[in-house]
């Protein structure tokens, strides 16, 4: 057996203090990552006893950046991302360059360098998408239209980024830094054609062949039978994906998984797919924040306060106030706003790869990487707590005369057109929610001939449907205007479809208020909360697993009793 077992010796140190200082995290009411960190700065090389090996740790947070980027594609699928295009695109691409730009002026203030203060400023402008989905997912609003829209947002951002990356090496020496031996021989127009060719023919591939080809293989190794073999699958998918297109089309390994995620989602084991790596992606996002804390230099604290300071109040008010503005500015209601603001006000994986790029390349000095690792973990730390303030903001912002002004500003999708006939707007369906179980029920009450409205958050799909001939309305049904317009006055029947259950009882209130007789349907997702619809007499509640239960019992029985008199004959 080989002595050097530094391997097994990193993974065990990192796992065991992950564990230890994550219960401790816990028991404190914070949450567990902010342990991850610590036992990252414990294990690390700024602090005296046992040093893992960072090389080791860097590689396995590497992994753990495509698992966790793997399982963000696996719940965000092609559609939704184009869904929030018109959103996500112009609002990530103009809040990074405003947050860019108040990081090169702080640069440019402590008397870096342009490059050093690009790249400081590119660093501190893109959140981490792997920080966003746990705080979604433990928040149940990942599916809902605010969480589609700032994973859109962040997988622009990381877009950007990867573009950044490729080109940085080309730019390096106009910016400053170290020229490598064959660049000069290549001009930046054949650096630029190279790279948007490189990521357009990686995006092509796997939207045209991958979408068909993955889950194909997939479904072959599941028809198998055997479990492990399915998991097998599912990590070599994801993390061979990763690295072929790191190797092939020159992207990140964290923008191949999360495409290798996209594409397994068109397969209808998808669900299967997440379950089964879900194990295996918690242990190396532990290992990812641990490795990210062993690069914390703590004397960063003490020596440069005031900078450290100054770096957190960029990343959680500086960017987050800059995106709230830019989402106001795009006609999306305060809630929105409040979330995006809240997702962005941390930053992570990406910032310590540009961070080492501009060491290496020679553009930002030593203590710009210190103070990038230092706003990341406070930032990380901070943003349950910045979460925490969406809610009692909203509240404020609801009160105030002034957001109602400034959402109500001339939209024309907040209002039905005064072009629909009368008729379908008396005695009619108001459908709320237009997703995968809204969508079914639409199509159903269209081959029907029954008249219905849809009001539904998401803007585009509002035009989208409207294009189709179909009423409907944008907005928060859970404000009365939305109700008002979508006509719940002379509605025989409201159906709430949508996942956000939130704002339910409001729903229903508001819509009982204005019309005492009308029939209400809920779609829930737990029994407690169908508990306590119940129990305010919500009408007809759904649970959607016990309604699949029913239904496949009731084709069961219906095949068995078929079955039985066909063998009697």
């Amino acid at each position: 057996m080989p002595h050097d077992i530094s391997l097994i010796t990193t993974i065990a140190a990192a796992l065991g203090f992950g564990l230890i200082f994550g219960f401790i995290a816990a028991r404190l009411k914070l949450p567990a990552l902010v342990g991850y960190l610590a036992a990252g700065i414990i294990i690390g090389p700024a602090t005296p006893g046992f040093v893992a090996d960072a090389e080791i740790a860097g590689q396995l947070a590497e992994i753990g950046v495509m698992l966790m980027m793997f399982g963000v594609g696996l719940h965000f699928s092609i559609e939704d991302l184009w869904d929030v295009r018109k959103i996500a695109l112009p609002g990530a691409i103009l809040q990074i360059g405003v947050a860019t730009a108040m990081g090169m002026g702080l640069a440019h203030w402590w008397g870096w360098t342009l490059g050093g203060g690009l790249i400081f400023g590119l660093a501190l402008s893109v959140a981490s998408t792997v920080v966003l989905l746990r705080a979604l997912e433990e928040r149940g609003i990942l599916d809902s239209l605010n969480g589609r829209i700032a994973v859109g947002w962040l997988v622009v951002e990381d877009l950007v980024t990867v573009l950044v990356l490729v080109l940085l090496p080309a730019f390096a020496g106009v910016l400053g830094g170290k020229v490598a031996p064959d660049a000069e021989a290549v001009s930046l127009w054949q650096t630029l054609a190279v790279t948007l060719g490189q990521v357009a023919g990686f995006i092509v591939f796997m939207l045209v062949v991958g979408r068909k080809l993955f889950p194909w293989i997939l479904w072959q190794v599941a028809r198998t039978g055997s479990r492990e073999l399915f998991t097998l699958c599912v990590i070599a998918a994801a993390v061979g994906i990763a690295y072929a297109s790191t190797k092939l089309f020159g992207v990140s390994f964290a923008l191949g998984a999360f495409f290798a995620g996209m594409v397994l989602r068109e397969s209808e084991l998808s669900h299967r797919a997440a379950e089964e790596s879900l194990p295996l992606r918690d242990a190396f996002a532990v290992l990812f924040f641990v490795s990210v804390g062993m690069l914390f230099e703590p004397n960063i604290l003490i020596d440069k306060p005031l900078q450290v300071l100054a770096v957190c109040a960029i990343i959680i008010f500086g960017k987050s106030i800059a995106a709230f503005l830019l989402v106001m500015a795009l006609r999306y209601p305060p809630k929105t706003a409040i979330i995006v603001s809240a997702s962005l006000a941390q930053i992570g994986e990406f910032s310590f790869i540009l961070a080492a790029l501009g060491l290496s390349l020679g553009l930002m000095p030593q203590e710009g990487q210190s103070l990038i690792l230092a706003g990341a973990i406070l930032s990380i730390a901070l943003n349950p707590l910045v979460f925490s303030m969406a809610k009692p903001l909203l509240r404020v912002m609801n009160n105030s005369d002034f957001a109602r002004k400034f959402e109500r500003t001339t939209d024309p999708l907040a209002e039905l057109p005064m072009t629909v006939p009368q008729e379908k707007l008396s005695g009619q369906i108001v459908l709320v929610g237009y997703g995968r179980v809204g969508r079914r029920i639409a199509a159903a009450l269209m081959e029907r001939g029954i008249h219905f409205v849809v009001a539904e958050e998401n803007r585009e799909i509002v035009d989208q449907l409207r294009k189709q001939g179909i009423p409907a309305v944008a907005g928060n049904a859970g404000e009365p205007a939305v109700l008002i317009q979508a006509h719940i006055t002379h509605a025989t029947m409201l159906v709430i479809a949508t996942p956000d259950t939130f704002h339910v009882r409001a729903m229903i209130e508001t819509a009982r208020a204005l019309n005492p007789g009308i029939l209400t349907v809920v779609r829930t997702h737990s029994e407690e909360e169908a508990e306590l619809l119940r129990a305010e007499n919500a009408g007809k509640v759904f649970i959607g697993e016990h309604e699949l239960a029913n239904g496949m019992a009731e084709h069961v029985l219906q095949s068995f009793e078929t079955a039985k008199k066909g063998h009697g004959h």
